[in-house]
C-alpha cells in the first residue's frame, strides 16, 4: 500500500515519512468516526487527540480553548517556549453531523443520529500526521501551532477559539486549513486566491395576513398566497438587480403556514425560511436591502405585512493572494504541477475558517479524494458518506510542508 501510495498520490520526504504510519493514522480515523460528537460536545474526540498528540510528542497542549477545542505547539529545530520564532498555524475541524448513518462499515457511526458525514474525523487524523511527522524530524525553524476547532458546523468554533484568545496566546503569522473534496479527483490539491467560500446568510420573513374561511377569502387576508408571491419575487434578486459578474444564490428552503388537516382554514401568518450565498460584502448589503423592499411592498400590496430577519452567519472564506499561492507551490512539489488546480472554482459553501482569514493571511486548501479521474460516488453531508483514508498521508504531508517551507531552516534571524 505504502509503495502505490507514493507513487499515485505524492513524493518527498515528508510523504515517505508519514506513509509508514499510515495504518495508524487509519485506525486513529476510524475510531474517530466511530463516535461522532456534534459542535462543542468533543470530549471523547478532543480526549483522543490529546492523547493522540503526547504520543507524538508535540511540546505543548492546550485544552479548553472555545470550549472544546485544543491547540498544540511544535517547535523547530533550536527553537522553545521562550524563543519560539515564528508561527505558522494549521487548523483541523472536529465536530460531526446530526445525519443518521447508512454505511455498513466496521467503524460506521455507533450514535443514532448522528455520524461524520463531512470528513472532520479525517482532517483531525491529517493534523495529527503532521504532528507525529514534525515533532519527530524538526526540519524547520519556528513553531508550528496545531489548532483542533470544535463546532465548525454551524456553531461557529473557530470565532469561539479567537474570543479566548487563539491568536493572541499563540500570535501566527500565517493560518491554513484543508477539507476534503469528493467532488475532486483522488490526490487532485485545489485552491483558489480570492474567495473560495461562500459568506453564509441566514433569512427568515414572518408574512401577516388575517386568518379566515378558504371558502370566504375575501374575508380574510390570505398569507399563503402573499408568501407565493415574495418567494417567486426573491428569485428575481440574483437575476434582475446583481451584475452577471456578480456571483450569488437566494433560496428559500422552507415554507410553515396553516396545518395539513384544515384543509379549508386560511392560516393568520406564514414564514419562510432561507439562506443567502455571496463572495463580497457589497453584494450581500445588496441583497439584503432589495429583499426588504421586496417584502414589504409586496406584503403591503396585499393588505399584509412581512417582518424580514437577515442573519450573517459566517462571512466568506478569502485567501490571501500570496499565501494561496505559495499554498500551491506546496502543493505542487508534492504532487507535481499537473495535480494543483491554481484557480479551483469558488463554492457557494460556508466554512467558518473564514473568521479565522479574516485576523490572519492564509488559505484555505481542498483536497481530492474522489476517484481517480473525477468525482466519487457520494457527497459531503451524505448518509453514504465516508472520509477516503487514502489520502491522509498527502494531507499531513501536506500540513507538514507548509511549515517546512514557510519557515526553512537557516533563513530565519533569530533574536
Amino acid at each position: 500500500m505504502e509503495a502505490a501510495l507514493q507513487s499515485v498520490l505524492g513524493r518527498g520526504a515528508a510523504f515517505a515519512h508519514i506513509a509508514r504510519f499510515h495504518p495508524e493514522l487509519t485506525a486513529f480515523r476510524r475510531d474517530l468516526h466511530a463516535h461522532p460528537e456534534l459542535g462543542f460536545e468533543e470530549v471523547y474526540t478532543s480526549g483522543r487527540v490529546v492523547e493522540g498528540l503526547k504520543v507524538c510528542g508535540v511540546d505543548s497542549i492546550h485544552t479548553g480553548i472555545g470550549q472544546t477545542g485544543v491547540v498544540a505547539l511544535v517547535h523547530g529545530a533550536g527553537r522553545s517556549a521562550s524563543n519560539p520564532g515564528r508561527m505558522i498555524g494549521l487548523r483541523a475541524d472536529m465536530d460531526a453531523l446530526p445525519l443518521t448513518e447508512f454505511n455498513e462499515c466496521t467503524w460506521k457511526s455507533g450514535t443514532p443520529g448522528l455520524m461524520h458525514g463531512c470528513g472532520h474525523d479525517g482532517h483531525t487524523a491529517m493534523l495529527m500526521g503532521a504532528a507525529r511527522y514534525l515533532a519527530e524530524t524538526r526540519r524547520f525553524d519556528g513553531t508550528a501551532v496545531l489548532i483542533f476547532q470544535p463546532g465548525e458546523e454551524g456553531y461557529a468554533g473557530a470565532r469561539a477559539m479567537m474570543e479566548d484568545g487563539l491568536f493572541e496566546r499563540f500570535p501566527c503569522e500565517q493560518v491554513y486549513a484543508q477539507h476534503n473534496s469528493p467532488e475532486t479527483p483522488l490526490g487532485v490539491i485545489g485552491i483558489t486566491p480570492g474567495p473560495m467560500q461562500a459568506a453564509v446568510d441566514r433569512i427568515e420573513i414572518l408574512i401577516r395576513g388575517k386568518g379566515g374561511h378558504g371558502a370566504r377569502p375575501h374575508q380574510a387576508i390570505d398569507p399563503v398566497l402573499v408568501a407565493g408571491h415574495i418567494i417567486t419575487a426573491a428569485q428575481s434578486v440574483v437575476a434582475r438587480n446583481l451584475s452577471a459578474f456578480d456571483q450569488a444564490v437566494v433560496s428559500i428552503c422552507s415554507m410553515q403556514g396553516g396545518h395539513p388537516g384544515a384543509m379549508s382554514v386560511i392560516p393568520g401568518e406564514v414564514t419562510l425560511v432561507g439562506t443567502v450565498r455571496t463572495y463580497s460584502e457589497g453584494v450581500q448589503d445588496q441583497i439584503e436591502d432589495r429583499l426588504r423592499s421586496l417584502c414589504t411592498g409586496i406584503a403591503q400590496g396585499f393588505g399584509a405585512s412581512a417582518e424580514l430577519t437577515y442573519e450573517r452567519v459566517y462571512p466568506a472564506t478569502v485567501n490571501t493572494v500570496p499565501e494561496a499561492q505559495f499554498a500551491c507551490d506546496v502543493a505542487a512539489s508534492l504532487v507535481g504541477e499537473d495535480k494543483v488546480w491554481r484557480n479551483m472554482r469558488p463554492s457557494m459553501g460556508g466554512e467558518d475558517f473564514s473568521f479565522m482569514l479574516q485576523a490572519k493571511p492564509g488559505a484555505y486548501i481542498r483536497i481530492g479524494q474522489g476517484l481517480p479521474h473525477g468525482p466519487g460516488p457520494h457527497p459531503l453531508h451524505n448518509s453514504r458518506y465516508d472520509f477516503n483514508d487514502e489520502i491522509l498521508p498527502l494531507g499531513a504531508a501536506l500540513h507538514a510542508s507548509l511549515v517546512e517551507q514557510a519557515l526553512p531552516v537557516g533563513t530565519t534571524v533569530k533574536p
